[in-house]
């Protein structure tokens, strides 16, 4: 089992005098990127931090708005969102990337339609052995990948004016390949230009060790890192180890049947003093371009109905809900640069 001075070791993160030294925390003042604009960290509300409204699985070589048509997937999508919306959902983190079925207009519509605050990305997926990966990764250096992304930033997206909320990239197990280490550098690049929090889709612990020392070596604090599928990771020592280094750790795999496998990632961080470093969702819909009328578009319900209710039954206090879905996402989504000293 990997140990908690172990990680830190591999990570490179610096111990002083025995304590950690932990990420610096955005001041009062501090935004998130909505598609509707900056709003205030502190009136996010309620998040859900990991889901999709539309996805296309075809292949970064093939994936085209000419695929759907987004007045369908609007009309899907609306009254689910609006369901989450009814239970007290206030804000909806959609981690669909470029070449992957990113549509910011549509998400923008969306927003004003369901009364949502709704956040979406830029980067690359470079998980699923790089199939979503657009050629252009293969022969630009990390510096220039991360200045397209930063173009988004200060730009807008695809010339919609539409900004980014967070950095989605994602990589699959250790040992990580040339193309996604050089994604993961790009994103920390791009993250010390813009502030913006990089959420990564990773594919197990010894992954997240080596994307934190990539972010690291490039000057971010593991606090710009949100560790997307922690959940997947079966020893719980990771998901400690990162979280004491100051990054994110997300379980966000939340449905029926995953109840007990969260509350005990859950019970875990708690019984370690961790919470306030722990984000959850489902990672549902969602719209499968390619499929029949879109195909099964799981809701965002199972938190509200399913999943608080066994929290409080396991002794989570109304306190502890708070953090992990209202504090911790003010904060984890928050501009801000998190560089080292």
């Amino acid at each position: 089992m990997l140990t908690r001075r172990t990680f830190l070791r591999q990570s490179g993160t610096v111990l002083m005098g025995g304590l950690l030294l932990p990420g610096r925390k955005p001041g009062p003042g501090a935004s998130v990127m909505t598609v509707n604009g900056p709003l205030g960290a502190g009136q996010l509300g309620f998040t859900l931090t990991h889901e999709h409204v539309m996805v296309d699985f075809i292949g970064a070589d093939k994936t085209s708005p000419d695929r759907y048509q987004a007045e369908d997937v609007f009309n899907t999508a609306l009254p689910v969102l609006r369901s989450a919306k009814e239970r007290g959902c206030a804000a909806f983190v959609d981690c669909t990337p470029a070449y992957l079925g990113r549509n910011v207009q549509l998400l923008q519509r969306l927003a004003a339609a369901s009364g949502l605050h709704i956040l979406s990305n830029t980067g690359y997926y470079g998980a699923a052995k790089e199939k979503y990966l657009p050629a252009h990764v293969y022969t630009e250096t990390a510096e220039q990948l991360a200045a397209r992304w930063v173009a988004e930033w200060e730009q807008g997206i695809e010339g919609t004016g539409i900004r980014p909320g967070f950095i989605k990239t994602g990589t699959d197990k250790a040992p990580l390949t040339p193309a996604q280490q050089k994604i993961i550098a790009a994103a920390a690049i791009a993250h010390l230009a813009t502030g913006l929090t990089i959420g990564v889709h990773t594919g197990n612990g010894a992954a997240a060790v080596e994307q934190l020392e990539i972010i690291q070596k490039h000057g971010a604090l593991p606090s710009a890192k949100i560790w997307i599928h922690a959940q997947s990771e079966p020893d719980a020592a990771y998901h400690v180890a990162a979280a004491r280094a100051g990054g994110w750790v997300s379980f966000d795999g939340v449905s029926p049947s995953s109840i007990t496998t969260h509350i005990t990632c859950l019970q875990n961080m708690k019984r370690e003093g961790l919470l306030k470093q722990v984000l959850v969702s489902h990672d549902a819909g969602w719209y499968h371009v390619g499929e029949p009328q879109g195909g099964h578009f799981r809701d965002y319900n199972c938190i509200f109905d399913t999943f608080m209710p066994a929290m409080r039954q396991h002794g989570f206090t109304q306190q502890e809900i708070n953090t992990v879905f209202v504090e911790n996402p003010a904060r984890a989504f928050a501009t801000g640069v998190r560089k080292s000293s």
